[in-house]
């Protein structure tokens, strides 16, 4: 008889990234397989084993293409007349952090699962962090 193997016991390691010049959709996609767990051997869908993850220079990524103008953020009060657009642009003048925030959001699972691994992506729009105490190790995505 098989026996299923549940890997409760998972080392979480802190990830440094820095998104200088970095395409968001190519750093986002990467990002959403950190959080999830899919390059550790121990991968499993149904229990929380990714890494976490910080984000530097979150100011500077680039877009292909002509987004800045035309990519379009949305979201409704729920009242009619209640939905407010934004481009890209202008949510990265108001908020630098908050694109790529989305971008990986939408790459994770909808359930409470998604939630808790949304919670260890830590977006900064420069260089300093305060995760200096976990002392993450640079990766190059």
């Amino acid at each position: 008889m098989k026996k299923t193997k549940f890997y409760n016991q998972v080392e979480r390691k802190w990830i440094l990234v820095d998104a200088k010049r970095k395409t968001l959709g190519r750093l986002a996609t990467r990002i959403a397989r950190i959080l999830q767990g899919k390059d550790k051997p121990e991968y499993s869908p149904n229990f929380l084993c990714g890494d976490y993850v910080v984000v530097i220079n979150a100011k500077y990524i680039k877009v292909t293409g002509d987004k800045w103008r035309e990519k379009i953020y949305d979201k409704y009060s729920g009242y009619p007349k209640g939905r407010r657009e934004i481009t890209l642009g202008e949510l990265m003048q108001k908020n630098p952090t908050k694109a790529l925030h989305l971008a990986v959001k939408g790459m994770l699972p909808k359930s409470k699962l998604g939630k808790m691994m949304l919670r260890c992506l830590k977006i900064y729009p420069e260089e300093n962090h305060y995760q200096q105490a976990q002392r993450p190790f640079r990766v190059d995505i």
